[in-house]
């Protein structure tokens, strides 16, 4: 039962679960959540099928209904259960993740998240148990539909004119090609990996991997291209390249949104959700228009319900989620990517480049995300802690989701990997002098008494 996590299942398929884990969780999800009827979609993976089968199935024999959407992104599955109220949905996917692996994103009503720790633990616990499976009295039917249109017409809403803009495309393969051409077809773009192939042959998935963006990079220099666009796998996450072909840290691009929301809507004063690895250049940008910054734990299964709690306008994760209220407080890439659009053309309309106002608002030297390889998590957590800790007072201080403590010209985040012997590190400092003292310092530290190994 390896492929539950925090967040969602996810694994290597047949290794980490299978067709019969598939069926079970479609046996109890109706229970679980008191629906009736549940929405389904599935990527492109080589094994959806035979998971999407085996999950309806399930469904089915536990007396409940699926309206099944065929090939989705995950957001398209957002929208739907969202939108048409639904109180259950899954949308098979793995994400970002290789070829190999495969998985299920659960959602309750409003597209609310279902964790580990909100459901996805009872359904493992009923299966590690044995509880039996028998079929219902009337075994409930399955419907196709398609709700892509109603989900293109609602993204159509935030498009604005990009005829000014050069623009250039990955798809990875994933699927993002259902919507993108749709969205972006009429305009001055050009394409990378723009059919649906779960094997991926362009590239894994994975837009934060350097290497998966390397093709885009070399696409926006050689097309002069104002701005490159990176879907991951199912389309939830978005990145972007900018116009020096250079990849822009994700977390900025919370702080470039208030141009659309704040600038352009005339939004006033907004709620803004941003995770605890966020760039402090992102609160201090968005200060001048005097956001409401909030700082919560890492995932999905955590900002969504974070930002319908707080009321957010927006918010954004190091991982290239971003959340909005007018997208039932859910993410989606695609939206994201529309949004970005059209504040990188009204940039260019003033006379400015994206690569200009990143510039101007990334000031600090950034470690990116270290991974050292260490058991005691705890203990080598507490001890960078107490470390830094006494060696100068903290200007703030966070204890969720690991540690963040924040210092007059620099900062840093250690938290735990939720599915491997793993602590990340990140550190954001005012030169590259004191980021590099920095980390050296924290390597020291675990390799000398945790026996930690830099992975």
């Amino acid at each position: 039962m390896g492929a539950f996590h925090a967040y969602d299942i996810r694994g290597i398929y047949n290794v980490d679960f299978d067709k019969e884990t598939a069926y079970k969780v479609g046996y109890f999800l109706p229970q679980l959540l008191s629906a009736d009827k549940v929405l389904v979609g599935r990527d492109c993976r080589v094994s959806s099928q035979e998971i999407h089968d085996a999950l309806l199935a399930g469904i089915t024999d536990a007396g409940a209904d699926v309206d099944d959407i065929g090939l989705s992104s995950t957001p398209l599955v957002y929208f739907g259960t969202a939108n048409y109220g639904y109180k259950a949905s899954v949308q098979i996917t793995a994400s970002h993740n290789a070829p190999e692996y495969n998985g299920m994103k659960v959602s309750r009503e409003n597209a609310l998240p279902v964790g580990l720790d909100t459901g996805l633990g009872q359904i493992k616990a009923w299966i590690e148990e044995g509880r039996p499976t028998p079929p219902a009295a009337k075994k409930g039917s399955v419907k196709e539909i398609d709700i892509k249109p109603d989900y293109i017409a609602f993204l159509k809403r935030f498009k604005g004119d990009y005829a000014n803009l050069k623009l250039a495309f990955d798809l990875s393969n994933g699927m993002a090609n259902l919507f993108a051409k749709a969205l972006y077809g009429d305009e001055n773009a050009s394409w990378l990996f723009d059919t649906i192939d779960g094997r991926f042959p362009g590239h894994d998935p994975n837009p934060l991997v350097a290497k998966n963006v390397q093709p885009l990079r070399e696409l926006v220099a050689a097309e002069g291209a104002d701005i490159g666009v990176i879907y991951d796998g199912d389309a939830d996450r978005v990145m972007f390249v900018d116009d020096k072909a250079r990849f822009v840290a994700p977390d900025l691009m919370i702080a470039l949104m208030a141009k659309y929301f704040c600038d352009e809507r005339g939004e006033r004063n907004p709620r803004v959700l941003q995770e605890i690895r966020s760039s402090k250049a992102v609160g201090e940008y968005l200060a001048r228009y005097g956001v409401e910054m909030h700082t919560w734990r890492v995932g999905r299964a955590f900002a969504a319900p974070k930002l319908r709690e707080i009321d957010g306008l927006w918010g954004g994760e190091l991982a290239g989620h971003y959340y909005f209220k007018d997208f039932f407080y859910s993410d989606s890439g695609m939206l994201a990517s529309l949004i970005v659009l059209r504040i990188v053309s009204a940039l260019k309309r003033e006379g400015k480049t994206l690569s200009a106002w990143i510039d101007s608002v990334s000031t600090y030297r950034n470690s990116g995300e270290i991974n050292f390889r260490v058991e005691d998590k705890k203990g080598a957590m507490d001890a960078v802690r107490d470390l830094f800790a006494a060696e100068e007072q903290p200007t703030a201080s966070m204890d969720f989701d690991g540690y963040r403590l924040e210092f007059p010209s620099w900062w840093f985040n250690i938290r735990p990997s939720n599915t491997e012997p793993y602590l990340r590190f990140i550190c954001e400092a005012a030169s590259d002098e004191l980021l590099a003292r920095r980390i050296a310092q924290v390597q020291q530290l675990l390799e000398s008494r945790f026996g930690a190994v830099r992975a």
